[in-house]
C-alpha cells in the first residue's frame, strides 16, 4: 500500500472544492422497516468529477447508489441532478427520465445482440444515421471498432466491460453509476480495467460515481473518496488525503493496513513503544494537546524492523506475509502493541526473533484521543532492557 501515498500531476492540480455541482444529496435519508441504510447524507459532485463511495458490506452505498439512480427513494432530503430536484422524502422522479446510465456488476449485455446493438439499445431518439455514428465514436472511445458484429459471447471479461460502459455513455447521461463494475474480473485484469475504465471517462469528459468495497480500486480511479459507515459519510477527501489523514478511527483502519501506538504527549515529547520524538510528529499538533494519550496510526511502510548490534530490541516477530515484492511482519512490542512492518527481501526474520522497529515515516502522523483513556492519564516511562515503553496505567 506504500505505492499509494505517491501522488498523480492530475490529482495534485485537481480542487477538492465543488463549483459546479451535477448531482447533490442533502441530508438523504432511507429507512427500511426498523432498519436505516441511509443517514443523513449530504454530498455535492462537481462536473467531471469520479466519486467513489467506499465501505464493508452494509454501510450504505449501494443503497445511496439506487437512491441516485432513483431505484430506491429516500425517506427524507433531497436529491438534484442538473439543478432539478429528482427526490425527496414526498415525492421522486422515475429513473429513466433522470439521465443516468448505469452500468452493473454483471454487465447486463443482451445475449441476442451484437455488440454495436447492445450500444445502441439506449438511443432511440436518434436518426438510423445518428445512432451509427455514435456507436462508432463509442467503439472507438472504448478502443472496440473491429468487435462491432460479434457477440458478448465472443468477448474476453474486459472487453464486455468495455461494451457495457459504451452502452451506458452512448446516451450522454448527466452521470454515470458505476455499481461494483470490476468485481467479477480476475485480479490481474481488475487492476489493468480500473485505469482503463478511469481514462474512457476522463476522455468523455462524464460525471461519475462508484461504488465498490475496494480500497485499492477506490484510492487509484477516483477524484475523491466518500468513505461510508453505518448509512454515513465518515470522511470525504481527495484519496491522499483519504489515506494519509483518515479522520476517524474506522477510516483509518479500513485503508490499508493499520496499526496503533500507544503514547503520550509531554513537554513536546511524544513517547511511544518505539522511543520518544518531537511531538511535532504528529499531524496537526500544538500546545493545546500537551498532556494528552493517544493513538499514533502507523503502516508498514512507517516502520522498519532489523537486528539491533546493541542488542536493544522492542519486540518480537510474529508472524510473516509474503506480499511479492516484500515482506510484511507483524511484531508483538513490548509496550502491548502490535505493530506491521514492510520489509524487502535482503534481509529475513524468523519467527519469534527479537528485533528493533525503526519509525521511518516521511510524513505528519495521524493520531486520535486514546481508546478509553481520560485526560488524567499520564505516561509511566518504565525501562524493561529492551527500551522505553508507556505504560497508560497512573493518573495525575
Amino acid at each position: 500500500m506504500g505505492g499509494l501515498r505517491a501522488e498523480t500531476t492530475e490529482r495534485r492540480q485537481s480542487s477538492t472544492a465543488v463549483t459546479d455541482p451535477i448531482v447533490t444529496l442533502t441530508n438523504v435519508h432511507k429507512q427500511f422497516a426498523e432498519e436505516t441504510a441511509v443517514r443523513n447524507v449530504s454530498v455535492a459532485v462537481q462536473r467531471g468529477e469520479l466519486l467513489t463511495l467506499l465501505g464493508p458490506s452494509g454501510c450504505g452505498k449501494t443503497t445511496t447508489l439506487r437512491l441516485i439512480a432513483g431505484l430506491e427513494s429516500p425517506s427524507g432530503g433531497q436529491i438534484e441532478i442538473e439543478g432539478e430536484v429528482v427526490a425527496t422524502g414526498e415525492q421522486a422522479t422515475a429513473p429513466e427520465v433522470r439521465d443516468v446510465g448505469i452500468v452493473f456488476q454483471d454487465f447486463a449485455l443482451f445475449p441476442h445482440l451484437t455488440v454495436r446493438e447492445n450500444i445502441a439499445f439506449g438511443l432511440t431518439d436518434r436518426t438510423d444515421d445518428e445512432i451509427s455514428d455514435r456507436v462508432d465514436e463509442m467503439l472507438e472511445l472504448v478502443d472496440l471498432p473491429e468487435h462491432g458484429e460479434k457477440s458478448p459471447e465472443q468477448l474476453s471479461g474486459g472487453q464486455k466491460q468495455r461494451v457495457a460502459l459504451a452502452r451506458s455513455l452512448a446516451p450522454e447521461p448527466d452521470v454515470l453509476l458505476l455499481d461494483e463494475p470490476f468485481s467479477n474480473l480476475d485480479v490481474r485484469l481488475r487492476v489493468e480495467m480500473r485505469e482503463e475504465v478511469r481514462s474512457i471517462l476522463k476522455t468523455a469528459g462524464v460525471t461519475a460515481i462508484s461504488v465498490t468495497h475496494d480500497q485499492e480500486e477506490a484510492l487509484s480511479i477516483s477524484d475523491r473518496v466518500a468513505v461510508m459507515n453505518d448509512g454515513q459519510i465518515e470522511q470525504l477527501d481527495t484519496p491522499e488525503r483519504i489515506f494519509e489523514q483518515p479522520k476517524s478511527r474506522f477510516v483509518a483502519s479500513f485503508l490499508g493496513r493499520a496499526s496503533f501506538l500507544t503514547a503520550y504527549v509531554h513537554d513536546g515529547v511524544l513517547k511511544t513503544g518505539l522511543g520518544s520524538f518531537d511531538a511535532m510528529t504528529l499531524d496537526g499538533y500544538t500546545e493545546q494537546y500537551e498532556g494528552i494519550a493517544v493513538d499514533v496510526l502507523v503502516r508498514p511502510d512507517d516502520l522498519r524492523a532489523g537486528r539491533a548490534a546493541d542488542e536493544q530490541t522492542d519486540g518480537e516477530v510474529a508472524s510473516r506475509q509474503y506480499v511479492g515484492p516484500s515482506f510484511i511482519y507483524r511484531v508483538d512490542l513490548d509496550s502491548g502493541d502490535t505493530v506491521h512492518c514492510l520489509h524487502n527481501h535482503v534481509e529475513d526474520f524468523e519467527l519469534g526473533e527479537r528485533v528493533a522497529v525503526d519509525l521511518v515515516a516521511d510524513h505528519p502522523l495521524a493520531w486520535y484521543p486514546r481508546e478509553g483513556a481520560t485526560g488524567g492519564e499520564f505516561c509511566s516511562v518504565a525501562k524493561n532492557g529492551s527500551g522505553d515503553f508507556c505504560s497508560f496505567t497512573e493518573s495525575l
